[in-house]
């Protein structure tokens, strides 16, 4: 390898692209390519950058199989970094095990780290935690080392753990400090403002405050008796009553959680739970039904009584009810969840994240982009949607991933 392929290498190992670009820009062997569509991907010139590397990829002979094989591991960086959720999933395993059997662990630790960000990133954490587990950090360099405490802090940070999230962000600053790469330290910050802004709205009695995930952590492990809106579920520490596929029972323990020290009245409840503006004695019928429902699924943890008034719920074991909310009530706050990492993101990747259809997402986009939340640009396929990060607030608790139960 010649010097300027050498030097070109060694300034997009520093975080350098225009350094390296100056050195190999004019250039068109296979390196050379290879080295100037990298630069072109860490400068977000993605499509020219997936084009020059698959020209690398054709210009290295047959015998260069581990040339050709870390043109694709980079080629599959590009996905995640511009949002494109669409996956080479089995040139990347093919490539990943080549690099294995020529003795290059670390661009096929590189290729296993992808695939286990491309899994935080959609929500799949089981799966990557199972990969992760697989690594050797022994010989990873300090700017794969950030990167993997950063996917083990974001694992973290959607199941709650906010300890270990603290112990991984601090190890993922330490490594990224000795890679000196500013892009990863600003990654690292803006990882751990996660933990210090706040993530969800506590409502007890009517009164509102706010939390940070450390605090909706503890009030998980609480005796608090907690109607989850972030996840639709009703739980303590020792049982979860799971409302998810039950939308009107939700929202009439969520009516009465909120007022859990007086009754709620009836027609509070029938707005509440049914939308209704005019009631009628079918309305009243219903809403019995639906209490007597509610009544016999939260049996474990509180009872439903009638009052002459309403209804008003009685916790069994907990000392107090509390209502956890979301940060931010939209009904397409999933959608801005994901949006709010600052990113450019195209409806099918916002599909794949949500586990949704891709109509759908698009109905929620026209819907936000509406109300001046989210602006697209670029046409048809090109078509990317971006919006700011809500201010003031961390959007964890928006994103599809279960909460701890046990």
């Amino acid at each position: 390898m010649d010097s300027l392929i050498t030097a070109a290498a060694r300034a997009l190992a520093s975080g350098d692209p225009l350094g390296a670009l100056k050195r190999v820009a004019l250039r068109d062997d296979a390196p050379a390519l290879a080295l100037r569509g990298i630069a072109m991907a860490q400068l977000a010139e993605f499509t020219r950058a997936r084009e020059l590397l698959r020209r690398a990829a054709r210009a290295f002979t047959s015998k260069e199989s581990v040339a050709r094989a870390r043109c694709v591991v980079a080629e599959a960086e590009i996905p995640l970094a511009s949002r494109d959720l669409g996956w080479p999933a089995k040139a990347l395993d093919t490539a990943r095990a080549t690099l294995e059997q020529h003795g290059d662990q670390l661009n096929a630790a590189q290729a296993r780290y992808l695939e286990v960000r491309r899994s935080l990133l959609i929500g799949r954490l089981d799966d990557a935690e199972r990969m992760l587990a697989d690594f050797d950090l022994t010989h990873l360099p300090p700017a794969l080392k950030t990167g993997y405490d950063l996917v083990v802090a974001g694992i973290a940070i959607r199941r709650l753990r906010t300890k270990a999230a603290h112990a991984a962000l601090v190890r993922a600053r330490r490594a990224a400090r000795q890679a000196n790469i500013p892009a990863l330290l600003a990654e690292v910050e803006s990882a751990s403002d996660i933990l210090k802004t706040p993530a969800a709205r506590l409502i007890v009695g009517g009164a509102v405050r706010q939390l940070l995930l450390e605090e909706v952590e503890a009030l998980l492990e609480s005796k608090a008796l907690v109607v989850d809106a972030c996840r639709n579920v009703v739980r303590d520490a020792r049982t979860v009553v799971s409302l998810v596929t039950r939308p009107v029972l939700f929202a009439l323990a969520r009516a009465l959680g909120e007022e859990w020290l007086a009754d709620v009245p009836r027609d509070v409840l029938l707005a509440r739970g049914f939308g209704a503006r005019f009631v009628d004695e079918s309305h009243r019928m219903r809403l019995r039904v639906e209490l007597g429902r509610l009544r016999k699924l939260l049996r474990p943890l509180a009872d439903v009584r009638a009052t002459k008034r309403g209804f008003m719920l009685m916790p069994r074991r907990a000392g107090e009810v509390v209502v956890l909310a979301q940060p931010v009530e939209d009904k397409n706050a999933a959608v801005l969840a994901f949006l709010a990492d600052g990113e450019s993101w195209s409806s099918s990747a916002l599909a794949i994240a949500l586990g949704r259809s891709q109509r759908s997402v698009q109905r929620a986009l026209d819907s936000l982009a509406a109300a001046g939340k989210v602006q697209p640009f670029g046409r048809a396929r090109t078509r990317r949607w971006v919006t700011r990060p809500v201010p003031g607030f961390a959007t964890t608790l928006l994103l599809p991933a279960p909460l701890p139960v046990d």
